[in-house]
């Protein structure tokens, strides 16, 4: 008389085993690639609109200085982006007529070296410091 089996062996339990430590490999890599981009995206985000509220004060008081009072609530730095993953600052002091402004990566995302910090001017010059092409980074 054949005994009926319940449960499950241990070699199917270590086959389960090996194919979630697969699919895990395969799929870890992957995930924080995808958010070390959405980060990104982010920290460019928030560039811009620094860039376009400096814009404005100088166009309502002339000096990108932002001592007058309608600036100062409009340009608060340094500041981090909403996932708190890159730290907006002035790169140098800005002036009358110039600002630099750059996007330092934070936390996990300080180990982007493709990209690094991401940086723009009062020209609009874009520019970062990571290994990787102003292009891949910064888009079109």
């Amino acid at each position: 008389m054949k005994r009926k089996q319940r449960g499950i062996t241990l070699v199917e339990l270590m086959v389960v085993c090996v194919v979630v430590a697969i699919l895990a490999a395969i799929a870890i890599p992957s995930y924080r690639r995808y958010m070390i981009r959405a980060n990104r995206t982010s920290a460019k985000t928030m560039l811009l609109q620094v860039a376009m509220n400096m814009e404005r004060c100088y166009t309502n008081s002339t000096p990108y200085a932002y001592n007058s009072a309608n600036c100062a609530a409009a340009v608060v730095l340094p500041a981090l982006t909403a996932d708190g993953q890159y730290r907006v600052t002035h790169a140098a002091a800005p002036t009358a007529t110039t600002f630099q402004l750059a996007a330092q990566p934070q936390n996990a995302q300080a180990t982007d070296t493709a990209c690094g910090t991401f940086g723009i001017d009062q020209t609009g010059l874009r520019t970062i410091t990571g290994t990787s092409t102003l292009t891949e980074c910064w888009g079109k």
